[in-house]
């Protein structure tokens, strides 16, 4: 069974609106993506949260996405490369500050939603992102999705010169190309903890998912994402922690 990292979207609260249950699920987990204010997240929430993943010992990883308060950063934009550079470098500047002055640094870099989604469809917006990272920390690596075929990524990589960390998810649906089906269409999210739990020991295994139109889909995979945000998902993360280390 490979030794899968389990990670987190996390502090994601907004001032007096709070979100997820950041406290109860950071002990279960290894690594912390933590928002950077652009999507979700605060100053406070950010330094709170850091201080949360020093406690558990959790490794933390830039969160940022597009400049989008209102929609939670699940909606595209359209943006030139320079600004996507540019919000890129001002994100994750600004957690490694906070993470400066606890004594610790970020690790790693995980966009979020839309522009997550973007970079996996649009090569240009992946490359600009990791000449972002490149530029921010050489030695920071990009978590992005696994997908059937993950060449393009692995080129591009090579070519700009960074590390890449392919991730997979326990509780949604897959594609035949290995995309993520879309929440608008049922069955595209688990919720049953049961076949969170399973799905998430196949992919440990390195073993083939069923995709949505009954192919068999193998993801390569270093670390798998897992929600916290209500106490049925903190029971299956719970699960799949001691699922994964027995």
């Amino acid at each position: 069974m490979n030794d899968l990292l389990l990670n987190c979207d996390i502090g994601e609260s907004f001032g007096a609106w709070k979100m997820g249950l950041d406290a109860e699920v950071m002990p279960h987990i290894d690594c912390a993506n933590i928002a950077c204010g652009f999507h979700a997240s605060d100053p406070l929430t950010m330094h709170t949260t850091v201080a949360l993943a020093i406690a558990n010992k959790v490794r933390i990883g830039a969160h940022p996405g597009y400049p989008d308060l209102v929609g939670f950063g699940r909606r595209s934009m359209t943006c030139s490369n320079a600004e996507v550079n540019a919000f890129m470098l001002y994100q994750i500047g600004a957690l490694e500050g906070i993470c400066r002055a606890q004594g610790t640094q970020i690790t790693y870099v995980k966009p979020h939603g839309g522009l997550y989604n973007d970079m996996m469809r649009q090569p240009e917006l992946l490359k600009t992102i990791m000449q972002a990272v490149k530029s921010y920390n050489s030695e920071l690596p990009l978590m992005l999705m696994s997908m059937k075929d993950n060449q393009l990524a692995k080129e591009l990589a090579d070519q700009v010169g960074i590390k890449l960390l392919f991730e997979v998810f326990a509780d949604r649906a897959y594609d035949a190309e290995g995309r993520l089906v879309a929440r608008s269409i049922p069955g595209a999210v688990h919720h049953d903890a049961d076949v969170v739990c399973q799905q998430a020991i196949t992919l440990a295994k390195g073993q083939a998912l069923i995709a949505n139109d009954g192919s068999e889909l193998f993801l390569e995979a270093d670390t798998l994402c897992v929600h916290g945000d209500n106490q049925s998902s903190i029971a299956a993360v719970q699960r799949i922690r001691e699922a994964l280390s027995a």
